[in-house]
C-alpha cells in the first residue's frame, strides 16, 4: 500500500514584511523559517494564510493589510490578486521601477561579482493597454459560468475568471466578454484551448487554435466576428506553419514602424516580437546611441529576431550582420531588408547554442556587437566574443540572472568593464525585468 504524505494544516499568522522576491512576493520569517507572501510589499505588516508548507520555507497569501506600505495603491483589475498575468498592480509604478532595478543590481552583485560604472535612467512608457501580442487560453468550464478566456491563475494551472484585461492593446482588452459568448456559439467549443492575439500599427489578428476541423457555421461566425470588430481572423489547426487566414481571404503582415530610422518591420502572427511597442521603439534608440556605431564599423547583431535592431543598425553603420537560430524569422528579416531597400545588412541562420567552428561570422573583425538572447541567456556565445575583438559589447537582457551571469565571464575572464547598465519597463505590474548592459575592454 502506497502511503500518501499528509498534507500539513494551513496556519494563519501575523508577519512583518522584510523585502521582496524577484518574482513578487513578499518575504518574512516565522520561526526561523522564510515566509514567502504573495500581494505583500516591503514594510507592510500582513494577517496571511499558509498555502504551502516545506521543511525549509512556507508560501502563503495576504488575507489582511495591518499596516500597509505607502507603495501600496488600489489595483485597477478586479482579478489582479487571482490572474498570472500582473503580479504586481498593488505597487505603485515608481516603486515598481526601483524594484526592477534593484533585482537587477543584486543579480550583478551577488550572481555575477560586478558592479556597473553607472547606472542608467529607466525607459518607462505607458503603463496600461501596452501588450500587444499575447496566448489567451480558452476552457469550457460549466461550474463557472460557461466558456473562461484570459490568462492563468497565479501558480495554477486554472483559467483566472476575467471579463477584460487592462494591459493588452485597446484593441483586444474589452474583448474577453465577446470571445466568451462567440467561442460559446462554436460547435467545437471544448476543443478551441487558445486565441493567440497579435497587433501591428496597421491591423489586428486573432489566431483560433482548433484541435477538430470547424464547421461551416463556425467559420462564418468567427467571419462575423472579424467584421464587427474589425479584426483579422486566422485558423491553426497545429504547428506555427498550419496557420491559415480564415477572413479576409488574404492578410496583409502586421508592421511596426521605426521613423526616425525610416524602417518599417514587417511580422507574422507567429514570429517573435517584442510585445510593447513604445518601450521597443525607446530601447532601440538606446541600443543605438550606447553602442556607438561609426558609418565605417561592421556590426554584428546576435539573436536578431526579424531585423528589429539589425536594420536600424544598418541605418548607421557600414554593414550589419545579423545571426538568429530560427530560419523562418531569418527568412522574415531579409524579406524586410527588401522591403525597406537595405543593401548593407546581411542575415545568417546559425544556432548560438552549438556554434559550428567553422562559422564564416567567427572569423570577421567585428567593431561592435550586440545579443538579445531569450532567458537562458548567451553563455555559449560569450566565450566566442573576445576573440572577435570589439570596441564595445551591448547586452540586452530580460533575465537578470543570465546577464550576471554572463556579465562575470566578460568581466573576470576577459578583463571588460560592465561601463553601464539600466532597466526598460518593458512589462509593467509583471515580475519581468527588461536591463541593458555596455562592456568595454580595459
Amino acid at each position: 500500500m502506497v502511503r500518501r504524505r499528509r498534507r500539513s494544516p494551513a496556519i494563519e499568522m501575523t508577519l512583518s514584511i522584510e523585502s521582496m522576491t524577484y518574482d513578487g512576493c513578499g518575504v518574512a520569517h516565522y520561526k526561523g523559517k522564510a515566509i514567502f507572501v504573495d500581494g505583500a510589499l516591503p514594510g507592510e505588516v500582513v494577517l496571511c494564510q499558509t498555502t504551502k508548507r516545506t521543511s525549509k520555507y512556507d508560501t502563503a497569501k495576504v488575507l489582511e493589510v495591518l499596516d500597509a506600505s505607502d507603495d501600496r495603491v488600489q489595483p485597477r483589475c478586479p482579478v489582479a490578486g487571482v490572474c498570472g498575468g500582473c503580479s504586481l498592480q498593488h505597487m505603485n509604478i515608481a516603486s515598481q521601477i526601483q524594484a526592477r532595478q534593484k533585482i537587477l543590481l543584486d543579480n550583478l552583485k551577488q550572481v555575477g561579482k560586478v558592479e556597473p560604472g553607472a547606472i542608467l535612467s529607466p525607459l518607462q512608457g505607458a503603463h496600461w493597454n501596452y501588450r500587444r501580442k499575447a496566448r489567451l487560453g480558452v476552457k469550457l468550464v460549466p461550474k463557472k459560468g460557461g466558456v473562461l478566456v484570459g490568462f492563468r491563475e497565479k501558480q495554477s494551472g486554472y483559467l483566472a475568471v476575467m471579463d477584460s484585461c487592462e494591459v493588452l492593446d485597446e484593441r483586444f482588452s474589452q474583448l474577453i466578454i465577446p470571445l466568451r459568448e462567440l467561442i460559446e456559439k462554436i460547435s467545437i467549443a471544448k476543443r478551441i484551448p487558445q486565441i493567440e492575439i497579435a497587433a501591428g500599427d496597421n491591423a489586428g489578428i486573432l489566431v483560433f487554435r482548433h484541435l477538430e476541423p470547424l464547421s461551416e457555421s463556425d467559420m462564418e461566425t468567427l467571419k462575423d466576428f472579424g467584421r464587427r470588430h474589425n479584426l483579422s481572423i486566422m485558423l491553426q489547426s497545429g504547428g506555427p506553419d498550419s496557420i491559415v487566414a480564415l477572413y479576409p481571404e488574404k492578410i496583409e503582415l502586421l508592421e511596426y514602424r521605426l521613423d526616425e530610422w525610416d524602417v518599417s518591420i514587417r511580422f507574422r502572427p507567429s514570429n517573435f516580437t517584442q510585445i510593447n511597442a513604445e518601450i521597443n521603439k525607446l530601447m532601440i534608440a538606446k541600443v543605438l546611441e550606447l553602442l556607438a556605431p561609426e558609418d565605417n564599423d561592421n556590426v554584428l547583431d546576435l539573436f536578431c529576431g526579424i531585423g528589429n535592431f539589425t536594420l536600424p543598425l544598418s541605418r548607421i553603420a557600414h554593414h550589419v550582420t545579423g545571426i538568429e537560430a530560427d530560419h523562418t524569422l531569418v527568412e522574415m528579416a531579409r524579406e524586410n531588408a527588401l522591403h525597406n531597400g537595405i543593401a548593407n545588412a546581411e542575415f545568417i541562420t546559425a544556432d548560438l547554442y552549438d556554434i559550428p567552428l567553422d562559422g564564416s561570422w567567427l572569423h570577421h573583425k567585428w567593431d561592435r556587437i550586440l545579443l538579445d538572447p531569450p532567458r537562458s541567456g548567451a553563455i555559449e556565445v560569450i566565450d566566442r566574443l573576445p576573440n572577435l575583438n570589439p570596441k564595445r559589447i551591448v547586452y540586452v537582457s530580460c533575465n537578470p540572472a543570465t546577464l550576471a551571469r554572463d556579465s562575470a565571464i566578460l568581466v573576470h575572464k576577459y578583463s571588460y568593464n560592465l561601463t553601464a547598465t539600466g532597466i526598460m519597463d518593458m512589462f509593467p505590474h509583471t515580475k519581468h525585468v527588461e536591463s541593458i548592459a555596455v562592456f568595454e575592454p580595459s
